[in-house]
């Protein structure tokens, strides 16, 4: 058997049994509320710098 070969008999029934109870639940760490946060800069402050950022990011 070479490298890469495989046996086609273990790739036919991979089925998992799997209880529904013990699965990932996306929605465990939802949260409802609002994030506020003050800062100094403008809105156009903060728009140039997110340019200058992306610019930065662009010639790397």
């Amino acid at each position: 058997m070479g490298f890469g070969s495989y046996d086609e008999s273990e790739q036919q029934d991979q089925s998992v049994d799997a209880d529904e109870g013990e699965g990932v639940s996306v929605h465990e760490n939802d949260h409802e509320g609002e994030i506020t946060f003050e800062t100094e800069a403008s809105t156009d402050d903060l728009v140039d710098r997110l340019s200058d950022i992306k610019d930065s990011a662009d010639d790397a």
